[in-house]
């Protein structure tokens, strides 16, 4: 059997989206083909019907599900498999929103597993870049309970109540399940979150599918996933610094860093007991093992395996990646 020693990178799933642009390949330089509006590439997907591929390197062709079914903890992390088993436990995502998502809420974890055998969905978005102007929605602007978001859900001004974010290049948010949100129009961002594809969609500004008709809301079951709770700050506040990393989102769902470095840095993960994923956002770096070396560019992602420990990132000039993990505190 080979070895898992191998940094893994992964050929992108491409989503065609009624929202979606074309800065996923204007910005981030990724051929999605003949799709007219692509809206995400699934990065790093373990995800029934949506399972990410490698794309080089002498696990060339084998899907990421495969992979872990054979390597268990070696690939993952001990901890994390015996936790997620076969499941791979995050989704990774590029989103660019040439037009306003849906206003939606994700179920947390139990309420997930009673209605849908399936986790619930934490995320969070880094923005990589935002037209002048851009917003979006991340929970409500004043205190409610169910009753009061009805009140003004079935009233028609739902949009009132919902708080809204200017968004800048560089921006974090982390959405935990529960919280209402959308991406608005004019943003290209990174989503991490639980390996996860259930969303309740609970309003949609009257917009019609390529078929014509109104794409489904789940009014319902949305009522009973949304945190009514209030909050005076939705955006994620850290320091920018060049040649450090900064933690920029912490969950018990996963740990992410931004690592801006136009040096030579060393990235040690024993410790972790987990899989490791770098997102480039700019520039490039050159990500070298024990065993190997990989350019890793903007726009692509890899996937270091647990049972490699450490690895030197050499920058091209310089890099902003984001670095991604299970956190210890399942």
């Amino acid at each position: 059997m080979k070895s898992i020693s191998h940094l893994l990178k992964f050929d992108p799933i491409y989503k065609e989206k009624i929202w979606g642009g074309h800065k996923i390949r204007t910005e981030l330089g990724k051929d999605f083909g003949h799709l007219a509006n692509c809206g995400e590439s699934w990065e790093v997907s373990g995800v029934p019907g949506d399972i990410s591929v490698i794309a080089t390197g002498p696990f060339k062709g084998q899907n990421l599900i495969d992979l872990l079914h054979t390597y268990k903890g070696e690939l993952v992390g001990e901890k994390v498999y015996k936790k997620f088993g076969d499941l791979f436990p995050l989704l990774i995502k590029f989103i660019d929103a040439n037009a306003d998502l849906s206003i939606q809420v994700h179920p947390n974890d139990e309420l997930a597993s009673e209605r849908h055998n399936s986790f619930g969905k934490t995320e969070m978005w880094y923005i990589i870049q935002a037209d002048e102007g851009a917003e979006l929605i991340s929970g409500f602007n004043r205190a409610l309970d169910k009753d009061s978001y009805l009140e003004y859900f079935r009233a028609g001004k739902i949009m009132e109540i919902l708080n809204r974010e200017m968004a800048v290049n560089g921006d974090v948010f982390l959405l935990p399940a529960g919280r209402v949100h959308t991406i608005g129009k004019g943003l290209l961002l990174i989503e991490i979150q639980q390996t996860s594809d259930v969303t309740y969609r609970i309003f949609d500004f009257n917009r019609k599918d390529n078929s014509g008709k109104l794409r489904d809301l789940h009014t319902e079951k949305a009522v009973d996933a949304i945190d009514y709770t209030y909050y005076n700050h939705y955006k994620t506040n850290y320091v920018r610094r060049i040649n450090e990393p900064v933690v920029i989102s912490e969950c018990p769902y996963f740990s992410t860093s931004l690592l801006h470095f136009n040096q030579t840095v060393s990235r040690t993960y024993k410790q972790l007991d987990s899989f490791v994923i770098l997102i480039c956002t700019e520039g490039g770096m050159t990500v070298k093992s024990r065993y190997e070396e990989i350019i890793v560019k903007k726009g692509e992602t890899i996937l270091i395996p647990a049972i490699i420990d450490s690895v030197e990132l050499l920058p091209e000039g310089s890099f902003n990646v984001l670095e991604t993990y299970v956190p210890s505190q399942l």
